[in-house]
């Protein structure tokens, strides 16, 4: 079995932000597959995807200082500057984090790890909605 999805994001602010219940909660299809992948892919260049701690939120507050540090704003060799001094650091990020989860599914459920989440990475400060393309495969 296969099915594909586009899935709507609600626009949040800055940061990293778990957004597995969301896609689960959109996904009632996940309950008829026994065993399975679900490839989860964000169509956007300035927000990434990736899965991590999902429990203490200063995880998610770490990562957004870290990779703020790591990529700063303002720099004088970014020539892409034209939407802002955030867009140059936020494709940066994104190349950094990627695009794209893959997450086996078992008994009509994502097997993530105990204390694992799916991120939606925003990059930017002023962000819009975003899309995610969620295909699942399995029997």
């Amino acid at each position: 079995m296969w099915f594909q999805k586009e899935i709507r994001l609600p626009a949040v602010k800055r940061g990293f932000h778990l957004i597995t219940d969301l896609l689960v909660a959109q996904l009632p299809e996940l309950e008829s597959i026994n065993t399975g992948l679900a490839h989860v892919f964000i169509k956007h260049t300035s927000a990434s995807l990736t899965i991590n701690e999902d429990a203490d939120p200063t995880v998610r507050e770490d990562f957004e200082r870290h990779f703020n540090h790591m990529v700063p704003e303002n720099q004088p060799y970014y020539r892409h500057t034209l939407e802002g001094p955030d867009d140059m650091p936020a494709h940066l990020k994104a190349a950094i984090l990627g695009t794209s989860v893959t997450v086996p599914i078992t008994k009509g459920q994502l097997n993530l790890g105990t204390w694992q989440g799916i991120y939606l990475c925003e990059h930017r400060n002023h962000a819009s909605k975003r899309m995610v393309v969620v295909t699942l495969q399995g029997a």
